[in-house]
């Protein structure tokens, strides 16, 4: 069997496992890294929750870390191509020779007991992996919640808890304070904690639970702040420092508040002796890069691509489309899920837009584009449906009028099959003679 082989039915193998465990407890990814080891007790880590912005602060401070000369590790979900990107180490997806030996490793483990989900099996993996390749540090991205989340095994140097939004909720609760109380799970005792939730009643769950734990929690708007320039430029106002001129390379408002996070963190891990020197800081958010986050894969057209698929993110995509193309001149082609609020995704971003595709991604979890229209064509009157996401793309590109933005929306796998797509043909790009 050759490696190429080999590394597909090893996708197979963990696509085959149970998709969701966050409601069945810690017990089997402890006794997974159990006998692994404790790999996940040989580096140290920032932990990450929340319901937007994770994967872009996250994504952030592996860039700032590896800029500062530490050996990183970094571990998100989902993917939008490969599986690889997942477990990063500097920035660099994990080669497929390492993603065999890794599941070879798990697979050995995890014989015997109860048979661990997908995402408790892929944790277990990039915790081996981090500790085989020696990283100083890990980044580690909650799959969704956190008190009962794969990857609330870590003993943080420093957690993040982004926002907390209504998702999930047959996992997580109907209810903010109930979402909030999944999230916080991830405070340790007298671990800092860094928040950019505002509102009660999620930061009335927060402070409770920090208070409980005696972890000190640091909040956006409280204890730091940004404040936005003309320039695209920011001021950070934070715990002790204040740093002007600050920039970010993520496009939209919302990502200087993820830059705001991504600083007090830093400037709280400064305090615990790791060195991350202001220039580092600088050049670290300008460089970060974060994939299928209102990302620019061509300018002429303009296409951008943003997974926004909560309600707090379509929000902010909304207004991102309303800020920079007040005329509305804005094609989007859009999937979602079908566990998505797609009345609400529908109701706010349609309203920026001159045209609609809707189309569907190619996993079982999407809502057939044709069971959207009816609800489209009450808020644009220019709408169609095409299933494949590339095809839907092309026919974008080829009929979208003279300065017309194209966008896809809606989900990150259908991001991703674009993404695909364009891999494999990128002349899908390029309009018509």
């Amino acid at each position: 069997m050759n490696r190429r082989t080999s590394y597909s039915r090893c996708l197979e193998y963990m696509y085959s496992l149970r998709r969701f465990g966050i409601i069945l407890g810690l017990d089997t990814i402890s006794t997974l890294l159990k006998r692994l080891g404790n790999p996940q007790d040989a580096f140290s880590c920032v932990h990450v929750a929340g319901s937007n912005g994770k994967g872009s602060i996250a994504s952030a401070l592996s860039t700032i870390f590896t800029l500062a000369g530490y050996r990183v590790g970094l571990y998100t979900s989902p993917h939008l191509v490969r599986f690889n990107e997942r477990i990063c180490v500097n920035g660099v997806p994990i080669i497929d020779k390492a993603v065999l030996r890794a599941h070879e490793r798990v697979r050995e483990a995890a014989s015997g007991g109860r048979e661990p989900t997908f995402f408790e099996y892929t944790t277990a993996m990039a915790f081996y992996h981090f500790a085989r390749e020696r990283v100083d540090w890990a980044i580690i991205e909650t799959g969704m919640g956190g008190r009962m989340d794969a990857t609330n095994v870590v003993r943080p140097a420093l957690s993040i808890i982004t926002n907390v939004s209504l998702e999930h909720q047959a996992y997580l609760g109907k209810t903010i304070p109930e979402i909030a109380r999944e999230k916080a799970g991830i405070i340790k005792a007298k671990t800092p904690v860094v928040t950019g939730v505002r509102r009660p009643p999620a930061l009335d769950v927060l402070t409770r639970i920090a208070r409980e734990n005696a972890a000190p929690l640091f909040r956006a708007g409280k204890d730091f702040r940004v404040r936005r320039q003309r320039d695209g430029a920011f001021t950070y106002f934070g715990i002790r420092e204040t740093w002007t001129g600050m920039k970010t390379g993520l496009l939209g408002r919302h990502q200087v508040d993820n830059a705001g996070i991504t600083l007090a963190a830093c400037e709280l891990l400064q305090t615990q002796g790791v060195t991350l020197p202001l220039p580092i800081l600088r050049r670290g958010l300008e460089e970060n890069r974060w994939p299928g986050r209102l990302e620019v894969v061509s300018r002429d057209p303009l296409v951008i691509l943003d997974g926004a698929h909560n309600r707090a993110a379509v929000g902010k995509l909304a207004g991102f489309l309303r800020q920079h193309f007040p005329d509305k001149n804005v094609l989007l082609v859009l999937g979602i899920l079908d566990d998505k609020p797609y009345p609400f995704m529908l109701r706010t971003l349609l309203p920026a837009c001159r045209r609609v595709i809707l189309t569907r991604a190619a996993i079982d979890r999407a809502l057939p584009a044709h069971a959207l229209k009816a609800h489209a064509r009450k808020l644009c009157r220019d709408v169609e449906v095409i299933d494949n996401a590339g095809k839907a793309l092309q026919h974008a590109v080829s009929t979208a009028s003279p300065g017309q933005a194209i966008c896809v929306a809606g989900s990150l796998y259908v991001v991703g099959d674009v993404k695909v797509a364009l891999e494999k043909d990128p002349s899908l790009l390029e309009r018509p003679a």
